[in-house]
């Protein structure tokens, strides 16, 4: 699959873990892991909770697929 969210990238640039987005949207550590490895991809309601829990703009938390 190819990489469609910078959740890890934002993560990182917020100085935020994936053990606390776990905690924050009350899912698994397991979970969030594969959202930051691109492996699986959280729906829209959840994002959306991640880009207000990190202070960003949904748009930043995914990538372009315009070139």
């Amino acid at each position: 699959m190819s990489n469609l969210n910078r959740i890890k990238v934002v993560l990182v640039e917020r100085n935020k873990t994936g053990k606390w987005l776990a905690d924050e949207l009350g899912k698994s550590p397991c979970t969030v892991s594969k959202w930051c490895q691109n492996s699986i991809q959280p729906d829209l309601n959840t994002l959306d909770r991640i880009s207000k829990l990190l202070d960003v703009d949904i748009k930043d938390l995914l990538i372009s697929n315009k070139e």
